[in-house]
């Protein structure tokens, strides 16, 4: 019997603006090479527990993080026991990296395990929100017209698995667009009001919740709050990304940080012309515009494009997951 598994997560408004873009991203290039860098190490342990032997197993993890202007990988590798007996990496259709793997030996545990160190710089520091185009004008460059450009961002302005378009996502997120309002300032705001109205409550919803359930609930992790500003996003005709990564956390003073007590994260891009890089990214669940303190995994249209691992075994019976990760500040040497 074949059954599937899946890991949860506790990932130019017109012509004349893609001349802007260029002379945005040459500037940017610029400022980072000046910006103070933040040091993180991540280590992501997955442990599957199963209850008799899985006879055969082909696995998809993405757990190697992205390459940007604003975060370089230092290191990075991936480790799994037992040995597979294929394995590979390639790319996908977003430029995340993805490791496939084939485990023909029967076992009955299944261990993945990531380590990476990457250094990242603010991106954001110096921008603008409110110098940012008119949220309709960027609507207007994202939709199809016959003589216009493709604009590759319009892939994430169309609904997806996990983000289908709903009237009451509409609704609720034309409170923060108003008209001719800037598409950053706005994108905040409606990202402030979920972080508001939301409560964040671990075991309110599972995996495979529908997006209005969450919604109507008004409780989720992660991943809810972040498809629930996808969805409010796309609703409107804007783009919106899927984040799947790491957030650096710090102790409260006098204690120590747990080694494996933090969690996988997700939050949101929006698609805004004027920022570095192009998309803006919002964290819902902290209310804060991404830092040095998120680690960027994967991107994709939802949770589904970008799980950190999933795959299809024969065998196994009821099984056991336990996920421990650390997200820890390399100290670096003064001068």
């Amino acid at each position: 019997m074949m059954q599937s598994q899946s890991q949860s997560q506790s990932q130019s408004a017109s012509a004349s603006a893609s001349e802007s873009q260029s002379q945005t991203q040459s500037q940017t290039q610029t400022q980072t090479q000046t910006q103070t860098q933040t040091q993180i190490q991540v280590e992501h342990e997955t442990l599957y527990t199963y209850q008799t032997d899985v006879e055969l197993a082909h696995h998809l993890a993405y757990l190697r993080p992205l390459t940007s202007d604003w975060q370089r990988v230092l290191s990075s590798k991936v480790e799994i026991h037992p040995t597979p007996s294929n394995q590979s990496e390639s790319k996908d259709a977003f430029g995340n990296v993805r490791s496939f793997f084939t485990l023909d030996t029967p076992h009955t545990k299944l261990i993945v395990r990531s380590l990476s160190t990457v250094a990242l710089r603010d991106r954001y520091a110096k921008f603008d929100m409110a110098t940012a185009p008119e949220w309709e004008d960027v609507r207007e460059a994202l939709s199809y017209a016959l003589d216009r450009a493709y604009l590759p961002a319009s892939e994430f302005a169309f609904p997806s698995p996990y983000v289908p378009r709903l009237k009451e996502l509409r609704d609720y997120a034309l409170e923060s667009f108003t008209p001719r309002r800037s598409i950053a300032l706005a994108s905040q705001d409606l990202c402030t009001r979920i972080h508001r109205d939301f409560k964040y409550a671990s075991g309110a919803t599972e995996v495979h919740t529908p997006i209005l359930e969450a919604f109507t609930n008004r409780a989720g992790v992660c991943q809810d709050f972040s498809h629930i500003l996808i969805g409010c996003l796309r609703a409107l005709g804007l783009s919106a990304q899927y984040v799947s990564g790491y957030l650096l956390t710090k102790p409260l003073p006098g204690q120590i940080k747990l080694r494996g007590a933090d969690a996988s994260h997700a939050w949101v891009a929006v698609y805004c012309p004027t920022a570095p890089g192009y998309w803006l990214e919002l964290d819902p669940t902290n209310d804060v515009v991404a830092g040095p303190g998120h680690v960027r995994l994967a991107i994709g249209r939802d949770f589904g494009d970008v799980s950190p691992l999933r795959g299809v075994i024969r065998g196994g019976g009821e099984h056991v997951l336990k996920i421990a990760v650390t997200a820890e500040e390399i100290e670096q040497p003064a001068g």
